[in-house]
């Protein structure tokens, strides 16, 4: 339940980053030592992922709620069963994991957010080059080896999964491995820097050219995840739609530039310093045109909480999604708040109006969802948002680090407490 119209004025510290955390978790698996891994975010997808390498035999040890130890020593199956795992896209990360380590792997096909067609062609087509026999039937991946041998990969798409899979795999192949148009993102780099702390040898993460030589065994480490630049943006975001005035504490401002460079372009002030950054709305947002691009260009994952704010903004903007083919379906719940978007094959044409309107709608996935809810605190009057089991994929606290900058939000269950909630009966 969201009352609108509030600028969000304060201080918010940014989590760990959920898309390193889970390339990082499967990682952990490479070894029998014993890996630390510190600023873990606590969301469903992450803990989803800790459920299905428990299911396997991994001895997983919560020291808080952002640090575990895992201890791989102890798994004694290769079939990861666990019916949870269906529910989240990066669980064929443990494909890549235990491939490696083990040279056979069997796991459910993924899930996630539908937001697209998001093949897995360019893993097994990895695997393959490794050495691996790939098989798909009856819902689950199989993967096995007699032995892994490194080999010149070329990635026919930038992708990030494929990327990360193949690294892994690759680390613990017998000699070089190449993957060229490989993804760039900073997750990419943090997964590598990870295995490299195991005492992998990975060089060229961050560029399109990745070359690997294989090492016989990973040792155990001590590793902290790098920031969340999507949770990170989706807050700068939170400042320009509402007009406020919100420093963000815990990032690396570089992973950040394409954001804020729409940002200023769209007439907010941004500060940067070390590992902090401040977003100022101090007026009515400008249009602009954007074209979501593998990193380091305007990441996918930005495009809802962008169009949202473009919904309020002054002139006409379009925004172009180059990723996913699908991601454009929660447009049709910023029209019930009032917005005037119409979507163009892979485009939405945005006329800003001067004000959104409170409406009862429905989070279709975890970025779409946040943005709503951005739209919603921007908004005349009270909005309802459904199935934020989505949004708690991928953002800790989410409700309440927006109501510490002053949202009026709170989260309840089920028609009756929605009702109460409303008419603030007790």
């Amino acid at each position: 339940m969201i009352g609108g119209g509030n600028s969000l004025v304060g201080e918010i510290e940014i989590c760990g980053a959920k898309n390193a955390a889970l390339g990082i978790l499967a990682a952990s698996l490479m070894t029998d030592d014993t890996v630390t891994v510190e600023n873990l975010p606590d969301v469903s997808d992450t803990n989803v992922l800790i459920q299905a390498m428990e299911s396997i035999g991994a001895i997983v040890d919560r020291k808080d709620r952002h640090t575990v130890r895992i201890n791989a020593g102890s798994i004694n199956s290769l079939v990861v069963e666990s019916n949870y795992i269906k529910k989240i896209r990066a669980s064929y990360y443990m494909l890549g994991a235990l491939l490696g380590k083990y040279k056979n792997a069997s796991v459910a096909l993924p899930g996630g957010c539908n937001i697209g067609s998001r093949p897995i062609d360019q893993h097994t087509k990895g695997f393959k080059a490794l050495g691996a026999n790939v098989k798909i039937s009856h819902g689950r991946i199989s993967v096995e080896a007699q032995k892994l041998t490194g080999n010149h990969i070329y990635l026919d798409v930038v992708t990030v999964g494929a990327t990360i899979n193949i690294m892994m795999a690759a680390a613990l192949a017998e000699g070089k491995t190449t993957i060229e148009n490989a993804a760039k993102e900073p997750h990419v780099v943090d997964v590598a820097n990870f295995l490299n702390s195991m005492g992998a040898n990975i060089k060229g993460a961050g560029t399109d050219i990745i070359r690997i030589k294989g090492v016989e065994k990973l040792h155990g480490t001590t590793y902290s995840i790098i920031p969340d630049q999507i949770e990170a943006g989706t807050f700068m975001f939170a400042a320009a739609i509402t007009r406020g005035d919100i420093m963000i504490k815990n990032v690396i401002p570089k992973h950040l530039e394409s954001i804020s460079s729409k940002l200023i372009e769209m007439g907010c002030e941004i500060e940067e310093f070390d590992d902090q950054l401040r977003v100022v709305a101090a007026k009515r947002l400008k249009q602009t045109h954007v074209k979501t691009l593998p990193y380091p260009g305007f990441p996918t994952d930005m495009q809802p909480q962008i169009v949202a704010a473009l919904a309020t903004a002054e002139g006409t903007s379009v925004v172009t999604e180059s990723i996913f083919e699908n991601r454009f379906r929660y447009v049709d719940e910023l029209i019930k708040m009032g917005a005037q978007i119409r979507v163009e094959g892979n485009s939405a044409v945005i006329e800003g109006v001067g004000r959104l309107t409170g409406a009862s709608i429905q989070a279709p996935d975890l970025r779409a969802g946040a943005a709503l809810v951005l739209a919603a605190l921007a908004s005349e009057g009270e909005s309802s948002i459904e199935d934020i089991v989505y949004i708690e994929r991928g953002y800790e606290d989410f409700h309440l680090k927006l109501k510490s900058l002053g949202a009026d939000i709170d989260k309840v269950n089920g028609e009756r407490e929605i009702l109460r909630s409303k008419f603030k009966v007790v």
